[in-house]
């Protein structure tokens, strides 16, 4: 990795003492510092850590009125003997870079993003909550800063990160409704990048979803909008009769790390997964068969989130209690337990900080 000259501004006096580490509501605490680097001229310039803070934006700034803005999600945790630790961070740079190219932005270099991710972690590592499954969260995100309104790629841009300390996600189990009328995305679409407008497109769905007493919305898509994407903002895996399956990727599903570990997990502990295609309406012949065995959704803000309900039409099918589960619990207890060096690392997913 190249060592990248990272100017360094701390805070005076940090807001540590203030958090309760016990009671961490996603997304509403911020640590102390910030990582900025703007794109000028064709270069990526002034990397910084400064204290967090608010940016002034022009009030023609492009991302305001044509959408270039794109994000990541990822965590730090702590091994048991306190070393801070980041899961694949080039994983999330490169699936950076895949957005950057589908929404017309310019690519941050993947060695830099890695070494901007570890600097900042390693500036606010007592950040890092000390519960297991808690950790910091870790937003990079990019958005383009012409001061110009005219349809067009910007040709300046601003890449930051911030991190926030956060406890464990969605706990409880998710009732869900599968979503005949709103899509999320379709096969040459941004669907497959991680692009801000794709998550503004999904709230109104989700809106509707709540009023009914669901949590949250199965994403259809396919010709006749049977076939079945994400699961909110997460991928998807369902267990059929002891197989695991996971929609294939098709240019409208995004390409999750979480997903891509869990297969591999799976995999290693010679679990039948699959990734294909497959409808609602085989999960719903499964589920009246008794071989529908689990669904769940995989990310890196809940790792898992178990379904307990989804209501189909008609049909509502109940899933097994989470206590009986073989296959979601083992995953994420997986996952959390890497994170800690409970678990072997042995596909050198873990980068020490």
């Amino acid at each position: 990795m190249t060592t990248t000259q990272i100017r360094t501004e701390r805070v005076q006096q940090s807001r540590l003492d203030s958090v309760d580490f016990n009671n961490l509501p996603f997304g509403k605490i911020f640590s102390d510092h910030m990582f900025v680097s703007d794109y000028r001229d064709g270069e990526w310039t002034d990397e910084r850590i400064i204290p967090f803070g608010h940016f002034t934006m022009h009030p023609a700034s492009m991302v305001l009125h044509y959408g270039q803005a794109i994000f990541e999600g990822m965590k730090a945790s702590k091994l048991h003997d306190g070393t801070p630790v980041l899961l694949r961070p080039a994983e999330h740079a490169k699936r950076l870079n895949a957005s950057a190219r589908r929404m017309m932005m310019a690519e941050y270099p993947e060695d830099r993003f890695v070494e901007a991710v570890s600097q900042l972690v390693a500036l606010d590592k007592d950040w890092i909550p000390p519960a297991e499954g808690s950790a910091l969260y870790l937003r990079p995100y990019m958005y383009a800063t012409d001061e110009f309104i005219g349809v067009r790629p910007s040709e300046t841009y601003r890449f930051c990160i911030f991190t926030a300390p956060v406890g464990p996600y969605y706990a409880k189990p998710v009732r869900l409704v599968v979503e005949e009328h709103y899509v999320r995305a379709v096969p040459g679409g941004t669907g497959e990048a991680k692009a801000a407008g794709n998550y503004a497109g999904s709230l109104k769905a989700v809106q509707e979803a709540n009023q009914r007493g669901f949590d949250q919305v199965l994403w259809m898509g396919g010709p006749d909008k049977k076939q079945i994407q994400e699961v909110g903002t997460m991928n998807v895996f369902f267990v059929i009769d002891g197989e695991v399956i996971t929609p294939a990727t098709d240019g409208a599903i995004l390409k999750g790390i979480t997903r891509k570990m869990f297969i591999q997990v799976l995999k290693d502990k010679g679990i039948p997964v699959s990734e294909r295609i497959i409808t609602i309406d085989e999960v719903a012949a499964a589920s009246r068969a008794g071989t529908l065995e689990e669904a769940f959704g995989a990310g890196t803000a809940a790792v898992v989130s178990h379904i307990s309900e989804l209501q189909y039409g008609e049909q509502l099918m109940q899933l097994p209690p989470v206590e009986s589960r073989k296959i979601g619990p083992v995953l994420k207890q997986h996952i959390d337990g890497l994170r800690v060096g409970k678990v072997e690392d042995t596909h050198g997913w873990l980068v020490r900080v």
